[in-house]
């Protein structure tokens, strides 16, 4: 009845009616059944959906109906609308009010009078655009009927498969529905199977499935690898010609010791003035890869390489990632370099951005260069020493300007054949992996530098990589949280990255030093892509890009291409503004896109290996409070789960949101995020994707 009358009133938005009238119109006749009618209505008019006009009723003002995206919660009992109007809070959804729509989705929704809580709440009523086209999950079987679990949990309802439309699928594989259809809230959604990936649980399985989850392209289309299949690897003597030959210069590479493919390279010359000709040598991936073509496209859609445990699906296809464009050793290649003149201080004073072609004398792994480091020996000691030396001091003038270096471990993963985890060890950051970080900054910083010195004469739009500042009431809560602990830090300060850079040195080797880190990461702002430069604040730098990557991101390639045309044949206008604006937009979606599945990538092979762990006991540092409980990082293998506050049960623990503490309230006894604990692990349900731990 409810839902009718919502319907009545949708189509006769304008007029207002007495329950009589509503009741003969929809043929409520009976007297218990007008008796409901007019429940039902009241019940409208309290959750704002109706006004009440003296007997009459109406459509609550028409004109509250917004656009915008759906986020649903992870336990899919609410979601909110982040409006299309940024100006507009975001806006509540209960589970009721959900109607049909998925995840992601853009929709239209209807804003209710008023609600307790703090942001407004609503109705979803209209679908405008589907997020979700393919589903993938297991093919399960009950009764008669056949319907496929999503792996995405955020998808809540299970998808019903009509036996016609199975595609041979049998139960208990991995499939991917599209051509889903969800018409009322009251049914399942029906879809039909358009690919099996293979049997679940299976390492190739279950890395397509993170794939699909986050709607990221797997497979390249035939043209796609037909276009790269015919570009020759040898170089042509005539574009030789046009480059700088730098191919008997000391030039290496330093890489993962996994690493397949390699798109940059540095060497160092020895200048008689005594200062140093430093050379960022980067893959030319866009003598290769043109605007219009069949990769081209193809490599925008995907914006990304993304790096799953154990797999990696390449931006380009492997012809060009892993031969072509790779910069191995004792081959020829094009690249594009930037060479600055650096004094011993590491001052730039002087650089070129130049077309090259190099042959790399050797392929350095992180920890042979360490080797070197630390013994001052080895192959290329002097030019891997004098590089050290150099980034050493350009790092140490970048954080006096206020460059933050935050501190987030990562783990790496130990795998068999069949891509089960045998261990587990977190990365080590060492001075080698900082050498070259600091040189791919230096060359990024150039790039952008140049463009933006020569705007008066060429108001050219271009790509940038930028950070905004951060929020100020999360930067004013992070301010009051830091001085809970003893620290001070001034949210207000003319430089507050060069503020906060100081904080975190304060915090440097404290038991605060994880939580500071933690709190800070999360008061940021995230960084994109923007043909708009507003700076990197996080970094500390004024004119930002990403030139260093286009083997593996996108921006890399659009920045190799403007940044020719603009030095060669002054037109720097390949691209208008527009089309960068949604070049950038989807390649930071894209971007976000990949973390998230480089991420549970991870969490999954983190639960694989603690699979058979049940009832150890584990160092953890607090990760996350909540009022339902602590989340914890294991010290190890930085595995996160939960200790539901229900198993708490020594006293009642209250939530302080501001100082991210869960207090007993009869004992005093605190928890803070940060705090060292001892968890045992109690359950892994991988299906749910959750890791459940006591405090021992």
């Amino acid at each position: 009845m409810k839902k009718k009358l919502k319907k009545f009133f949708a189509t006769n938005p304008s007029r207002a009616y007495k329950a009589k009238t509503i009741a003969k119109k929809l043929n409520f006749n009976e007297p218990h059944e007008y008796a409901e009618l007019k429940a039902f209505l009241h019940d409208l008019v309290e959750e704002g959906y109706l006004t009440r006009v003296g007997k009459r009723f109406r459509l609550k003002d028409v004109t509250k109906k917004l656009t915008g995206t759906l986020q649903i919660s992870a336990d899919n009992n609410f979601g909110f609308v982040i409006p299309d109007n940024p100006k507009i809070k975001d806006i509540f959804i209960a589970e009721k009010n959900l109607g049909t729509a998925f995840d992601g989705d853009i929709v239209e929704v209807q804003l209710f009078a008023k609600r307790k809580g703090k942001n407004p709440e609503g109705e979803i009523i209209k679908i405008i655009k589907r997020a979700t086209t393919e589903i993938t999950g297991v093919l399960r079987k009950t009764d008669s009927f056949y319907f496929v679990e999503p792996d995405n949990k955020k998808i809540y309802r299970d998808i019903y498969v009509p036996r016609s439309r199975l595609r041979g699928a049998k139960i208990g594989d991995k499939v991917v529905v599209t051509n889903i259809k969800w018409n009322s809230q009251l049914l399942n959604p029906e879809g039909e199977i358009m690919d099996v990936i293979g049997k679940a649980g299976t390492y190739d399985t279950e890395m397509f499935s993170i794939a699909k989850e986050f709607d990221l392209r797997y497979k390249f289309p035939p043209k796609v690898s037909a276009a790269a299949a015919n570009i020759p690897v040898e170089i042509p003597q005539s574009e030789i010609k046009k480059r700088l030959d730098l191919r008997r210069k000391n030039i290496f590479t330093i890489d993962p010791e996994t690493a397949k493919d390699f798109d940059d390279a540095v060497s160092v010359e020895f200048l008689k003035n005594g200062n140093y000709l430093v050379g960022i040598h980067i893959a030319d991936v866009s003598h290769y890869v043109r605007p219009g073509t069949p990769v081209f496209k193809e490599a925008q859609k995907r914006s990304t390489s993304v790096y799953l445990v154990g797999k990696v699906i390449p931006m380009l296809p492997e012809k060009l990632s892993n031969q072509v464009c790779s910069l191995v050793p004792n081959e020829d290649r094009l690249t594009y370099s930037v060479i600055a003149e650096l004094t011993p201080s590491a001052k730039v004073v002087n650089y070129k951005i130049v077309k090259t072609v190099i042959r790399s004398k050797r392929r350095f792994t992180y920890e042979e260069v360490q080797k070197i480091i630390d013994s001052q020996k080895g192959e290329f000691n002097k030019e891997i020493l004098t590089l050290n030396t150099l980034a050493r001091m350009l790092r140490k003038k970048r954080e006096a300007k206020g460059s933050i270096n935050f501190v987030k471990p990562e783990v790496e993963f130990v795998l068999n054949k069949k891509g089960v985890p045998l261990d587990v060890r977190i990365k080590k950051i060492q001075e080698s992996n900082n050498l070259i970080e600091e040189f791919m900054l230096l060359a990024n910083r150039i790039v952008a530098r140049h463009v933006n010195l020569n705007k008066r004469k060429h108001n050219y739009p271009f790509v940038y990589r930028v950070h905004d500042l951060p929020d100020e009431e999360k930067l004013a809560e992070f301010a009051s949280f830091v001085r809970s602990l003893g620290y001070s830090f001034s949210p207000n300060a003319a430089n507050s990255s060069k503020e906060m850079q100081k904080l975190l040195k304060q915090a440097k080797g404290t038991p605060e030093e994880a939580v500071i880190n933690e709190v800070a990461i999360r008061s940021m702002a995230k960084a994109v892509y923007s043909p708009e430069n507003i700076g990197h604040y996080g970094l500390g730098f004024r004119y930002y890009t990403h030139f260093t990557s286009p083997i593996r991101r996108f921006p890399d390639l659009l920045v190799h291409i403007q940044i020719h045309e603009y030095i060669e044949h002054n037109k720097g206008k390949v691209f208008n503004y527009p089309q960068l604006e949604e070049y950038c937009e989807h390649a930071s979606a894209q971007e976000r896109s990949a973390v998230n599945a480089e991420r549970l990538s991870v969490k999954l092979k983190q639960m694989e290996f603690l699979r058979n762990k049940l009832g150890d006991e584990f160092d953890a540092v607090i990760s996350g409070v909540t009022n339902f409980g602590l989340f914890v990082e294991l010290a190890d293998t930085l595995a996160e789960g939960l200790v539901s506050i229900r198993d708490m049960d020594d006293d009642f623990y209250v939530f302080d949101e501001k100082n991210y503490t869960l207090y007993g309230k009869h004992k005093g006894k605190k928890y803070r995020l940060g705090d060292k604990v001892k968890v045992r692990l109690i359950r892994i349900d991988e299906e749910k994707r959750e890791i459940d731990f006591i405090l021992s």
